[in-house]
């Protein structure tokens, strides 16, 4: 069967707004926690405190543009950046474990990570606030 552009389109828009949305949910439960968690493991690991705040743009900044496919790209390498310090500061020791259920420990981490690169190289495509003028979708 052949794909056509609105199949790409449609596509693109399932992945990033499904990857919007459910790393939204995990920037609001961050911001009715509350940074403290947050700021702990990133000052124990030596970074400076300011650095924990940047989880706010990855989790609720970042997702929001995907969802409305704004700056996709962009918007799809900081939840991969975001991602990369969830595995380098919180997940580290699970890199090599098996979870119980079997898979991956970090398979859903992964999978966010593998989805927000797809979308910083796919790009929004036409569904989205950028549309048809092909910049930072």
């Amino acid at each position: 069967m052949a794909r056509t552009q609105g199949d790409q389109d449609l596509g693109k828009a399932i992945l990033r707004i499904v990857l919007g949305v459910l790393i939204l949910l995990h920037g609001i439960s961050k911001l009715m926690a509350g940074p403290a968690f947050v700021v702990q493991v990133v000052t124990q690991a030596g970074l400076p405190e300011f650095v924990a705040y940047g989880v706010y743009i990855g989790e609720i900044f970042a997702p929001l543009l995907l969802i409305v496919g704004l700056w996709a790209r962009l918007a799809g390498l900081i939840v991969a950046a975001n991602m990369l310090f969830a595995f380098a500061l919180v997940h580290a020791k699970q890199l090599g474990q098996m979870a119980d259920s079997g898979g991956w420990a970090l398979e859903l981490q992964g999978m966010y990570l593998a989805a927000a690169l797809a979308v910083a190289l796919l790009g929004a495509g036409r569904f989205s606030m950028g549309g048809l003028d092909g910049k930072w979708n």
